[in-house]
């Protein structure tokens, strides 16, 4: 924290700013989320603060002296110096990485107009932790801030995964260029690559049927089929089950801007997941129809099921597309990591 200086005037100050941040951040860490709350776990643990290092000779400030300290420090400063603290105990070098824009919880009506603020997050996938993030204003801004996002980061090795809104060519390039790789879902907004995606795995799937029903068949582009791969899955929790197609082919040459833009792209990939609704009789018994039926039927509590790239769609359909040669197992790991 010696890079954030201290907005107090030098005289008679009883407590180090570099201490209040500690343990206000310590605080917050471990679910306090008012500077009340922090400041008393930070009281609890007075004895396990001093064992840690901090000399805390005039014990833990109080709830005025805090705010008036975050009310007047450097707060870019102190972003700098907090994601750089961050970066010493964990680097960003060869990890799982997912771009998310989030607004902060419970915010919206502490702030004028009621609009929660949003940050756009670099989260350390295997440890959940925050390894960089910068204040946006909504969703919609988060391509412009990707790239800055990034730049903060040594992301060689590193695998960046992001929505849909961010998989711009632009990002593409920049991760490739910083010694990364990605694995970007591609919806509705990149049309005309969503549409060859689907109609690519239309034609995957209508070839494997004739080769299943004909094993002396051969398809003729041989091409088609160059590491094509599936795997499937199904979970059951309370309220919904989920049944998951994954799908992935190296037939690139298929997808239009593979042949100049997207030059780096070695796997293309599909999945399919739909989303049924529990459904119950009057005893409590799970009821909910199975994959096909409900395709067919729907429920009575989904009684028309709709097909589309989006998360209200009972089945959503996504395309993915990856710099690495992956199968189809890998590919819904990293899907579901940054899910």
């Amino acid at each position: 924290m010696e890079m954030v200086p201290d907005p107090r005037c030098s005289r008679a100050k009883k407590h180090e700013m570099a201490e209040m941040l500690v343990y206000l951040v310590a605080g917050y860490v471990t679910g306090h989320t008012t500077i009340r709350r922090c400041l008393e776990w930070a009281k609890r643990h007075v004895d396990w603060l001093r064992k840690s290092g901090l000399p805390l000779k005039n014990g833990i400030a109080s709830v005025a002296t805090i705010s008036r300290l975050l009310t007047k420090i450097d707060q870019e400063l102190f972003l700098y110096a907090f994601m750089e603290w961050t970066g010493e105990i964990l680097r960003s070098k060869g990890r799982h990485i997912a771009i998310d824009g989030k607004a902060i919880r419970a915010a919206a009506e502490k702030v004028k107009g009621g609009r929660a603020p949003m940050f756009l997050n670099a989260i350390d996938v295997a440890t959940g932790l925050v390894l960089a993030h910068l204040p946006i204003e909504d969703k919609e801004c988060e391509i412009k801030k990707i790239p800055d996002l990034l730049g903060l980061l040594d992301i060689r090795g590193s695998v960046i995964t992001t929505d849909a809104i961010g998989t711009q060519t632009p990002i593409m390039e920049q991760v490739i260029g910083m010694g990364g790789h990605f694995v970007l879902v591609v919806k509705k907004n990149n049309p005309l690559a969503y549409e060859e995606i689907l109609r690519l795995f239309d034609g995957l799937d209508m070839e494997r049927q004739k080769m299943m029903g004909n094993r002396l068949y051969m398809p003729s582009d041989p091409g088609l089929m160059d590491g094509y791969d599936e795997y499937k899955t199904y979970e059951k929790n309370r309220d919904r089950h989920e049944y998951r197609d994954y799908k992935i082919s190296r037939a690139v040459r298929y997808i239009s801007r593979t042949d100049d833009e997207w030059w780096f792209v070695k796997s293309i990939g599909y999945i399919d997941q739909t989303r049924i609704l529990v459904v119950r009789d009057t005893d409590g018994d799970d009821i909910t129809p199975g994959h096909e039926e409900f395709l067919e039927r729907g429920t009575v509590r989904q009684s028309v099921p709709t097909k589309g790239d989006s998360d209200k769609d009972t089945t959503q359909i996504v395309g993915i597309v990856s710099d690495m040669e992956l199968n189809a197992r890998e590919m819904a790991r990293y899907k579901r990591d940054h899910w």
